[in-house]
């Protein structure tokens, strides 16, 4: 049951997209948590409900990793632990108003300590954070843009914990309306108060997504005849998903040869990512590359957060065996230094992401800091090309526009394509797997600094805080008791009743 009740709240993400369903997707979970008969139990009950999750979130993997994507889920999962013992400490039983109005602040705190821990890249990234399920939300995405997805995520909870209180724990049904009366007055007053992105002008620009074919070349070919289309089409910039080309232009003049014709005939620079090996250097590298009319104009991003197990395997020599039972990467990739702004003839600023990195925050907010105006992520999900993860992939385009107040292009090899505004609105049609053409889309530019720009994920620096606090009072609390507990020392007199009568009292 815990792991089928950690499941329920996949379904608030693309491909079903029931963004209402987050909403009490976790309430379920948290009434079996807060019926568990011991402490222990609440925390096997968190860890098997963080692994169902992760499971039903990913399980579009299961091709891929076959067994080890439960072995990973299980692990992670234990994430999910001190938030099983934390909604049983203050849920179970009846608990009273103090108690419960602790859980509405401490438990979104620890949920969000969790995904926080879960995005380092290491252990597999931000990929299905809760409040990501509320990509298409026009007031989630106001809210996005002061306190980024750790602020949704947070206020989720919450609603979900109050929903179970209001069910569960009559006497404190008062506590949990204030707690959903709160969550209702942060909307409207962001939705009234807080400033939108600006929309100074726009700029063209082609996603060309060439559709499933198989090989390198023939790959190459169709994107190259989709971009001889765009002549006269009055474009700035031209950009084709990740791995779309297939060999090192420094070594292959030929190739940067009629790279620069396309750009000359599509009046327009060419944004490439090139999946291959660097000259005499060692290793494989992704990097997003420019392409003006005389060739590569020297702008280069390479890739620096990488698929773990897809584009490189966490401790090789231990972990190795994963390519012996799915399609884990047979050579790991080498990683990027730091991020690139890229200026256009134009003066147009793009900032390019490499497919598994739109799922970072912190990543498309530092381009924006560094002066980015369009966002543009080159990314391929063929591997999973009938799966949810096509669709989940491009829904995180509309967050990342909307906490940077920056449209963001998500172009792909074989769907789905697809552009947001800088208020995270989509902009023209989005590219079905289905597809292969290429679209030209007049993207509106965003000007100003957003809150969550400006200040960084203050969410998450709250929920430490007010973790730190209730951590410092069961430490003195449980000092106290230990205190009260000691004995007396020899010689000392001593308050403590005894059998003898005292004045007033047998």
């Amino acid at each position: 049951m815990a792991l089928l009740a950690g499941a329920l709240p996949a379904l608030a993400f693309p491909a079903p997209s029931l963004w209402w369903w987050a909403y009490v997707a976790l309430v379920p979970w948290l009434l079996l948590i807060r019926s568990a008969p011991t402490g222990r139990r609440a925390m096997r009950d968190g860890w098997l409900g963080g692994a169902g999750f992760l499971l039903a979130a990913h399980h579009w993997l299961m091709p891929s990793l076959h067994v080890f994507i439960v072995l990973l889920a299980l692990l992670l999962g234990l994430l999910w632990v001190p938030w099983g013992w934390l909604t049983h400490r203050l849920l179970h039983g009846r608990p009273g108003s103090g108690r419960v109005a602790a859980a509405l602040v401490l438990l979104p705190s620890v949920w969000l300590m969790a995904e926080l821990a879960r995005s380092w890249q290491y252990l597999g990234g931000p990929w299905g954070l809760l409040g990501a399920s509320q990509w298409q939300v026009a007031p989630a995405l106001r809210l996005a843009s002061v306190g980024g997805v750790w602020l949704l995520g947070f206020l989720l909870v919450l609603v979900n914990v109050a929903v179970t209180v209001l069910i569960a724990v009559a006497r404190a049904r008062t506590v949990a309306l204030a707690g959903l009366a709160a969550c209702g007055a942060t909307v409207a007053g962001t939705w009234a108060w807080v400033p939108q992105a600006k929309e100074p002008g726009t700029a063209r620009i082609a996603v060309v997504q060439p559709g499933v074919i198989p090989g390198p070349e023939p790959r190459f070919e169709r994107s190259a005849e989709l971009t001889r289309q765009l002549a006269g089409r009055g474009v700035d910039l031209v950009v084709w998903g990740e791995s779309s080309v297939a060999q090192d232009l420094t070594t292959h003049p030929q190739l940067r040869g009629r790279l620069a014709a396309l750009s000359r005939t599509a009046g327009a620079e060419l944004l490439v990512n090139v999946d291959a090996r660097r000259g005499d250097m060692p290793g494989i590298y992704k990097s997003s590359v420019l392409i003006g009319p005389d060739g590569p104009t020297g702008q280069r991003y390479d890739k620096m957060r990488l698929v773990p197990f897809g584009e490189y395997i966490p401790a090789r020599p231990l972990l190795g065996w994963a390519t012996s039972v799915g399609k884990a990467a047979g050579e790991d990739r080498h990683r990027g230094t730091e991020q690139v702004v890229m200026r256009l003839p134009d003066s147009l600023r793009i900032g390019p992401l490499v497919c598994f990195e739109s799922a970072f925050p912190d990543m498309s907010r530092n381009l924006v800091r560094d002066g980015a105006q369009v966002l543009v992520v080159q990314s391929s999900t063929s591997t999973f090309q009938q799966s949810w993860a096509p669709a989940q992939h491009a829904s995180l385009a509309a967050l990342r526009a909307a906490e940077t107040w920056r449209p963001m292009v998500h172009a792909t090899l074989t769907g789905e394509s697809a552009v947001f505004g800088p208020r995270g609105e989509p902009v023209g049609h989005r590219m079905s797997t289905g597809t292969s053409a290429a679209t030209v889309y007049t993207v509106p530019l965003g000007q100003g600094t957003s809150p969550y720009v400006r200040i960084g994920p203050w969410t998450v620096y709250g929920a430490m805080a007010a973790l730190a606090v209730f951590c410092a009072a069961e430490g003195s609390r449980a000092l106290r008791r230990r205190t009260d507990r000691r004995p007396d020392q020899p010689g000392q007199p001593s308050d403590r009743r005894t059998d003898q009568p005292t004045p007033g009292r047998p």
